[in-house]
């Protein structure tokens, strides 16, 4: 059995063993190091127990990449991102990995050396609150020349076909790689924060390449969303090409000053929350002034909402501002916004689009997924809630999920399960309607955090089943467009 252990930092340690022949002596052994920090202990750095930290100067870093099967994620970063040096800061930043499209199995990434040089490690890095997170993937070498000096690319195929077997094409299997899993467990790991792998083999070398082909699956299939975030991929030679970065640099590679977060106390004061807008000076005051009061006047009414059995909501949680693509993101107790976006909609959704992450950071419906009876819960909850309290209790008056915002959207699909705006309609309609003692979402928020939640619940609360308050609702609504199309416009004002 293969060795693993947890660290008191968080940190899962996991030692593969793989025997290697080829042009290395028998007895060399191959090794893959796993190391693991999960959502807790993650940072920008990806600085672990043994993996080093990603590389700036790697032999990676000037070579080329391509995709020769799979299409990359257009919402996510280019190629570059893989070997320019440069980092994700939070959890959840599309832009800052690369990433295969949603809804497909993976695909193969060429990385051509220039030349063959001796390969002392391969690592690779990815992070990701969730199933994103952990990595899957073979590693494939070839050479550009025989020993015998006479070119054999004839014999590697640099695109072999999609879906066959790459060492019918001339490549040789390195390693096998798969993080989901602490080895010698039945368990999975809890599958969101960072991995890092370094690939390296006993005698110091690996062996001497000039291509390496990377065959990436997606880590699950239950949702569209399985194909792995990495950070950076970075190839070490034995020459020593592949220094790792100076740790006197800031995590994100770049050189601009320090400035400290602005923090304030929940207005219960169990939480910190500390707001980071140092990447958007120009959010500053609003920060201060709107934001931050918001939050912390909210995060008790949220906590009390979604109360759950023997569960403690954060007692602190960041967020920061920075410009990107989207508009927010939660990983864990990490809120990432978009400060572009954030300037434009200062006076109308900046603030409520922060509420409903607040709510993510209290909701934490990952705990359970070391049980292997955990359901997980459904994505139309997961975001119907947080927009249901931010639409119909933080800011009702802005009528953005309500009869207004339906009939200014006339192609709008009227289906519980639609997430978001829609859902929060219809949960705003059970609890109206169903729901005298307003226990509802805290009943349903705790199945979900506890991983027991089934469509039976909507009987056991309402004693009506989710189909039958779906056309109810549905039903409901529909009138109510009519009625709202049909009544006259108030007469003008007189001047």
């Amino acid at each position: 059995m293969n060795p693993s252990f947890r660290t008191p930092g968080g940190f899962i340690l996991i030692s593969l063993l793989l025997s290697f022949g080829g042009s290395l002596t028998s007895s060399a052994e191959l090794k893959v190091i796993v190391d693991h920090n999960d959502n807790e202990h993650a940072a920008a750095g990806f600085k672990f127990m043994r993996v080093p930290a990603p590389s700036k100067t790697d032999a990676a870093t000037h070579a080329k990449f391509r995709t020769i099967a799979g299409t990359r994620d257009e919402s996510g970063g280019g190629l570059e991102k893989l070997h320019d040096g440069g980092l994700p800061i939070e959890s959840d930043q599309p832009g800052e990995n690369f990433f295969f499209d949603a809804g497909t199995g993976g695909g193969r990434l060429l990385v051509d050396l220039g030349k063959q040089i001796e390969i002392q490690q391969v690592n690779t890095y990815s992070w990701h609150p969730t199933t994103r997170g952990p990595q899957l993937y073979k590693l494939y070498a070839g050479a550009a020349e025989s020993s015998g000096g006479a070119t054999n690319e004839v014999k590697l195929n640099l695109k072999p076909e999609d879906g066959s077997d790459p060492e019918k094409s001339g490549w040789k299997l390195i390693a096998s790689v798969d993080t989901r899993k602490e080895e010698g467990s039945p368990r999975p790991l809890e599958p969101g924060g960072q991995y890092g792998v370094s690939i390296r083999d006993s005698n110091g070398t690996i062996g001497k390449y000039r291509y390496l082909l990377f065959d990436m699956s997606r880590t699950e299939a239950d949702d569209p969303f399985g194909n792995t975030f990495y950070s950076e991929l970075d190839v070490i030679a034995k020459d020593g090409a592949g220094t790792v970065a100076d740790s006197s640099e800031r995590p994100d590679g770049s050189d601009r000053p320090d400035s400290p977060p602005f923090t304030i106390r929940s207005t219960d004061g169990y939480c910190e929350i500390s707001i980071d807008s140092s990447q958007a000076p120009n959010l500053k005051e609003w920060v201060e002034t709107k934001l931050g009061p918001a939050l912390a006047a909210w995060y008790p009414k949220i906590t009390a909402m979604l109360a759950s059995e023997g569960y403690e909501a954060p007692k602190r949680f960041t967020v920061t501002l920075a410009p990107g693509r989207g508009v927010a993101a939660t990983g864990g107790t990490r809120v990432t916004a978009n400060s572009n976006w954030l300037e434009r909609e200062l006076k109308r959704e900046a603030v409520g689009a922060i509420i409903h992450e607040e709510v993510h950071v209290v909701q934490q419906y990952r705990g359970g997924r070391r049980n292997p009876d955990f359901k997980r819960p459904p994505g139309w909850l997961v975001e119907g809630i947080p927009d249901y309290i931010r639409w119909f209790l933080y800011e009702p008056q802005s009528h953005g999920a309500d009869v207004v915002w339906l009939k200014g959207r006339r192609n709008t699909e009227l289906k519980y399960d639609a997430r978001y705006r829609v859902t929060a309609n219809f949960l705003d309609y059970v609890v109206n309607h169903y729901d005298p003692k307003k226990e509802l979402i805290t009943k349903v928020n705790a199945a979900c955090r506890q991983g027991k939640y089934t469509d039976d619940l909507w009987q056991d609360i309402t004693g009506k089943k989710l189909q039958e308050l779906d056309e109810e609702w549905r039903t409901a609504t529909k009138k109510e467009l009519e009625a709202a199309e049909t009544k006259p416009e108030a007469p003008a004002a007189k001047s």
